[in-house]
This record gives C-alpha cells, structure tokens and sequence, in this order.
C-alpha cells in the first residue's frame, strides 16, 4: 500500500518539483495550499489545475484571517514587492511572520489526521539567507516538536533543503516537468514582472540551466 504523505504546495516551482517527486515516489500525495492573503494569489489556481491533471487529493485552506495579527510584510500588505536577488537585505520586506512554522503545524495536524507520517515542504539553500523558516537548523527543530507534538510522529521532509534552485530546476527538468504550470512571480498581474526576488531567481535558474522559462514576463 502506499504511503499517505502531506504536500504543501504552493503553485511554484519549488513545491511543483517536491510535489511531483512525492507523486512519482509511489507516495499517496495529499496537497494543502493555503489561502493566507498573499498578493500573487493566482498560484493557488495553478495548484488546483495540476493537482487535478495529477488526480491528487488537493484542499485550500483559507487562513486570511491571521492577516489581522501578521504586518508588515510586502507579500499581504500595502507595501511595493522589492526588486532584485534574495540575497540583497532589501528583500526582507517579503518575510511574513512565523509562516512556515504556522504552515507546517496546520500540515503536521492535517497529516495526523490522514494518517500519514511525512509532511513535505520546498524549503531550499537560496531561501537561507533571507528565511529564516527555511533553514536546515529550522528545519531539524520543527523535526524534533514534531517527534512529540502527537501520538503519531511526524516527519518534516525537505528534499531540497541544500539545493538552489538552480538545482532544482535541473531535478524538475530531468523528470520532464512543464514549468508552465507554476507561478513564481510575487505581484498577481496577468503576466510575470520579471524583477521580483521571486522572478530574478527563478529567470537565473532558467538560464544557467539552458533552457527557456515558459512564462510570459512583462520585461
């Protein structure tokens, strides 16, 4: 039989290869993607069409609400996307509260639930200097609450936890993935910006692995 396991996905690119390794590991993929008032929205369409193309058990959970207590990030407030690459102290801006250990414990109690043992998030090397929920010391913290937080443990897995996205993109097109399904782009306009944190890292990515983003950029 096999095994149940919880993917939050997204909609990018990150969680579109995790989510696609899990699926083609044999594993009973459960997506979760959560609504949290992010201004690039339209991800969580893109989620829905490839979970359904898959045939995989996707819910979205709407926890807008928590907005109320979580300023100050230019993800779900009035504040201008920063421009330019995660590694410029600009870039901070984008930083939402406590969001992955939020994510992941609502993942944690879904998986418990369902009776799965693994939670799967796309924390990866190019998030660690500006996120601190996606760095390895993060992630081995969560693993060790989430070992006692219930009857049933439960493994945070993060398969590219090492990796740039460079890396990635690389795995993903090996697998044969279409990119085209995912959107990376912090502002939800009807075509990528091209000069968000989020676009300069995933149009690098493209380009050093030689190959054409199949997104629509306005620049």
């Amino acid at each position: 039989m096999a095994q149940k396991v919880v993917v939050i996905f997204s909609g990018g690119m990150d969680s579109f290869t995790v989510l696609n390794k899990a699926f083609r590991q044999g594993h009973d993929v459960y997506a979760l993607t959560f609504d949290y008032g992010q201004r690039h929205c339209k991800e969580i369409d893109y989620a829905a069409k490839v979970c359904q193309e898959l045939g995989i058990s996707h819910k979205v959970i709407d926890i807008r609400s928590i907005n109320g207590i979580l300023a100050g990030s230019s993800l779900t407030d009035d504040i201008d996307v920063p421009e330019g690459h995660y590694a410029e102290d600009n870039m901070k801006s984008t930083v939402v509260p406590n969001r992955n250990m939020i994510l992941l414990s609502l993942a944690v109690g879904y998986a418990v639930s369902l009776g799965a043992n693994k939670v799967y998030y796309g924390a990866h090397s190019g998030d660690h200097t500006i996120y601190p929920d996606c760095r390895p010391e993060f992630v081995k913290r969560m693993n060790d609450v989430c070992a006692i937080a219930n009857y049933e443990p439960v493994e945070i897995v993060t398969p590219y936890l090492n990796d740039s996205k460079i890396e990635i993109l690389a795995d993903g097109l090996a697998m044969g993935l279409d990119y085209s399904k995912t959107w990376t782009c912090y502002n939800g306009r009807e075509k990528a910006c091209g000069k968000c944190g989020a676009c300069d890292e995933r149009l690098e990515a493209f380009r050093i692995n030689g190959v054409s983003d199949p997104l629509e950029y306005e620049v």
